[in-house]
């Protein structure tokens, strides 16, 4: 057996010294018929140009094409031995260790790889991270290689506090889809069984290090920061949201020249601080238009990006509005083939909090929300699903606290923690609609909620140019006049259906909307008061 430690060959036999060095150093990894411990991004590049489901595209990248097209919810699991202390499905510490054992008698048989690094570049906040993947499929190291921040000394004597240990070809029979990916909070570790989906790779790190930001006293959000310029100083806005509700469009977007900060996964601390996690965006390329977003098109295209799920055709064009294989094409670029963005250690503190919705009915383009509405839209995180969080979620209404699906304890402690983290901040909370007002798409009464609109009201909340009024039904404020939206519609749906005749059905929404929310709020019984009675 052969162990590749950096750039050289070091013949060691499997029970000899080297395998003590990984046990002691390297949080445990399993053994290997051989480990390429980081291999630089050309090598990387090189071993997913070989994979059978990587093709050329004509930007000079590579696009793989994955069994697995969105993360595996209903396969995962925390591992403990007390269940009460999470709100997601759990398994016991003796299944952990019977996946543990399975997966490691597999590895001793596998080419794998090891990329280390950091979640996070806050001296005082960041993390180490390690990835431990089968060479077959390098296209996920290299993924990741562009997320971590770079660590100082990678290699066997690096010490990782998370590890994901990923083999993406191994079954796990008796699971959903013959599919498992096993959390263990304590060791730190994630075990990821039978998905080449990059994104159990991005989120294996991340909700592991959702508990370590919670046990530090802050809260990680799924959420995009940017700084906006404007007359009265730099803006610093924080965006949280489903994966599809526009959580990206909205970060990378420009207004007055605008910077985006972070793409996916921030931590939030007292006094309105935050934390990056990763030096690179995991996109979602589905109608991906230069027009619209010329910074993300322009990064996805270069030759350092990896394509996942895209369409294109047998010449290399690609297509990123075709839909055939899945609307969840994915790309991975680093924050610094944007050409500009702003490094999280020069940000303050958060300004604007924004909660996005894709709503088709009654939610306006912006609400300013006083605190405990902020606190319970934040528990409530409405929105339309789509297809990147699998066919259980596409064109359902789902209900996420704090939009984050990956918070692997209670998920009442989210909204907790966001009250108490809003006591000690000074950042002003709004809720927006990305989606529509009045019906959806197949409804020609209703109205979208344009990019271009969205990208008013951002631009608004920074400048502090909107006027407010107190909506009737909700108690939040709506708009009475904003800047670069002329259609009150957008701005007060009520409008909308009292202009159609429609105020039977919005009434009736309103009563709907109310009652769910409750029996939702219901099933969380350590929710703090005040935020349960926002509803009303």
């Amino acid at each position: 057996m052969t162990i590749e430690v950096e750039r050289g060959i070091v013949p060691r036999d499997i029970g000899g010294v080297m395998t003590d060095v990984i046990k002691n150093h390297a949080s445990a990894l399993p053994a290997a018929r051989n480990i390429r411990w980081n291999p630089p991004p050309a090598e990387l590049r090189q071993l997913t140009s070989q994979m059978p489901n990587a093709r050329h595209t004509e930007f000079d990248n590579y696009n793989v094409q994955t069994k697995v097209v969105s993360r595996s919810k209903a396969s995962t699991y925390v591992v403990t031995d007390r269940p009460e202390e999470h709100s997601d499905q759990t398994m016991s510490r003796a299944d952990g260790a019977k996946i543990a054992q399975r997966q490691d008698a597999y590895i001793r048989e596998q080419d794998m790889l090891v990329i280390d690094g950091y979640i996070g570049n806050d001296p005082e906040q960041r993390v180490t991270a390690r990835l431990y993947i089968e060479a077959a499929n390098a296209n996920i190291a290299g993924m990741q290689h562009w997320l971590y921040f770079d660590a100082e000394r990678p290699g066997p004597d690096f010490e990782p506090v998370l590890t994901v240990i990923y083999t993406p070809n191994l079954d796990a029979p008796g699971y959903p889809s013959d599919r498992v990916i096993a959390v263990d909070l304590e060791a730190g570790v994630t075990r990821i069984l039978n998905s080449d989906y990059f994104g159990e790779s991005k989120k294996g790190g991340l909700r592991m290090w959702n508990k370590l930001t919670y046990d530090n006293g802050g809260l990680s959000l799924h959420a995009g920061c940017k700084v906006v310029p404007t007359a009265r100083g730099d803006q610093a806005l924080l965006i949280i949201g489903l994966s599809g509700t526009g959580k990206t469009t909205t970060t990378f977007t420009r207004q007055n020249d605008s910077k985006p900060v972070q793409d996916d996964f921030v931590a939030l601390y007292p006094g309105g601080r935050i934390v990056a996690t990763e030096n690179g965006c995991f996109a979602k390329t589905f109608a991906l238009d230069p027009r619209f977003e010329p910074s993300i098109y322009g990064a996805v295209c270069k030759p350092e990006a990896y394509l996942e799920n895209v369409s294109q055709n047998d010449s290399g064009v690609v297509d990123f509005f075709d839909t055939g294989y899945t609307p969840n094409g994915r790309a991975v670029f680093r924050m610094d083939a944007l050409g500009w963005h702003e490094d999280a250690r020069d940000v303050k503190a958060v300004d604007h909090f924004l909660i996005l919705n894709r709503n088709d009915n009654l939610i306006p383009g912006v609400a300013r929300l006083n605190r405990e509405q902020a606190a319970l839209y934040f528990m409530l995180g409405e929105t339309r699903g789509t297809s990147a969080g699998g066919k259980e979620e596409a064109g359902k209404f789902l209900r996420v606290p704090g939009t984050n699906p990956f918070f692997p304890l209670r998920h009442e402690q989210q909204g907790n923690r966001f009250l108490e983290l809003m006591d000690s901040s000074n950042f002003q909370v709004y809720l927006l609609n990305t989606g529509r007002v009045g019906g959806t798409d197949d409804d020609e009464r209703g109205k979208k909620v344009t990019i271009l609109y969205s990208s008013a009201i951002v631009k608004a909340i920074s400048e502090g140019t909107i006027e407010w009024e107190q909506d009737p039904d909700f108690g939040y404020e709506v708009a009475s006049s904003l800047p670069g939206i002329d259609d009150p519609e957008i701005l007060q749906p009520r409008k909308l259906y009292e202009r159609q005749g429609r105020m039977d059905e919005y009434r009736a929404l309103v009563e709907q909307l109310k009652t769910e929310r409750r029996a939702y709020l219901a099933t969380f019984p350590g929710l703090r008061e005040e935020i349960v009675n926002a509803v009303a």
